[in-house]
């Protein structure tokens, strides 16, 4: 049983968090302050560390910084929990050493998701300390694991506009997306680009044939500064063959990437321009940002590759749409205004 060492002063958060913690099967130490939780880090050793920021006498910043200087301390993954939410806070307990970041209120699965990862990268790191453990001993537990693993690999950067790969190319490689956005696309037989899939952070994608011959169906195109990390085929196919519920898991996730293509093709062939265009504009600010009120910047020719239309017809869907004051475009910035009426365009 994995040990956590929460460190919170607000007594209801800690009691809660505690709970939540113990019914998923942890070991949990708590304490009410920095102070303390300095002192406990240091007698209970914890697998892991959740630390509050903004507390009295000792805040969570000093915290991370006191038991950085501890060799027994310094290593055990820490994350902190605070309702500081500006760029900048998060940016001090990053660069402070900390390994992740959830703001309150947070969400049950959002802290154990960001504490099983966590914990995988601890045993993934182990692992590849341990050269003498036999392969087939090496367990990755979940796909969480998996992603934590692959980012232990080749890393590749790339470009606005730059190709990850070409249809027709031989299949050797496997991705997951660190940072930025990839394009699926395809060129129908008048040469029109038609958007298959959008990749964003921690997506993966590439072929799971491991058939020596098979090609790429399809162009990957980085949309913005993109970060990835790969496997190669045959990587690939050791890990999957001796893990069978990342390959159960994985599985599921590009299964349900089918199944979003299907829906989009079937909005392509069926659907009115307006709501193709209102229905891409929405899905590109939802994925790229997170958030359907922001700014995107996409160009026309990306979104009518996704909305399957022609850029000409899109323009001028575009422009219906500010008239009407659904939204603002400025440049190749386009800024949703109001996206319940987006939504129910029909």
């Amino acid at each position: 049983m994995k040990k956590i060492l929460l460190i919170e002063d607000d007594v209801t958060v800690r009691e809660n968090t505690a709970e939540i913690l113990e019914l998923s099967d942890f070991e949990v130490v708590t304490a009410s302050d920095g102070k303390q939780g300095v002192t406990k880090a240091k007698s209970e050793l914890p697998d892991i560390i959740v630390c509050d920021i903004m507390m009295p006498e000792m805040d969570g910043y000093d915290v991370l910084t006191e038991l950085s200087k501890s060799s027994e301390t310094s290593g055990i993954p820490f994350i902190f929990l605070s309702a500081k939410t500006e760029h900048k806070d998060v940016r001090r307990g990053m660069d402070l050493g900390a390994d992740d970041y959830l703001t309150k209120p947070f969400e049950e699965t959002d802290l154990l998701s960001a504490i099983e990862s966590r914990l995988a990268k601890v045993e993934i790191l182990k692992s590849d300390k341990t050269a003498q453990v036999p392969k087939e001993q090496q367990h990755i537990p979940n796909l969480t694991a998996f992603r934590e693993l692959m980012k232990t690999g080749e890393q590749l950067n790339f470009k606005a506009g730059e190709s990850v790969y070409e249809e027709g190319k031989t299949s050797v490689n496997f991705y997951l997306v660190d940072r930025g956005v990839v394009k699926a696309h395809k060129f129908d037989s008048r040469g029109k680009e038609i958007i298959t899939q959008l990749y964003k952070d921690g997506d993966f994608f590439g072929s799971l044939s491991f058939n020596s011959s098979s090609a790429y169906r399809e162009f990957a195109t980085a949309m913005e500064d993109t970060t990835l990390y790969t496997l190669s085929r045959d990587q690939l196919k050791d890990i999957l063959h001796d893990n069978s519920r990342v390959s159960m898991e994985l599985l599921e996730v590009m299964n349900e990437n089918l199944f979003g293509i299907k829906e989009q093709l079937i909005d392509i062939a069926y659907a009115s321009v307006r709501r193709k265009t209102a229905k891409t504009i929405l899905m590109f600010a939802r994925e790229i940002k997170k958030n359907p009120l922001h700014s995107i910047r996409i160009s026309r020719a990306d979104l009518a590759g996704v909305a399957g239309i022609a850029s000409e017809t899109l323009i001028r869907t575009l422009s219906d749409f500010k008239k009407e004051g659904l939204i603002e475009i400025e440049g190749r910035n386009v800024k949703i205004i109001d996206a319940d009426k987006l939504e129910k365009i029909g």
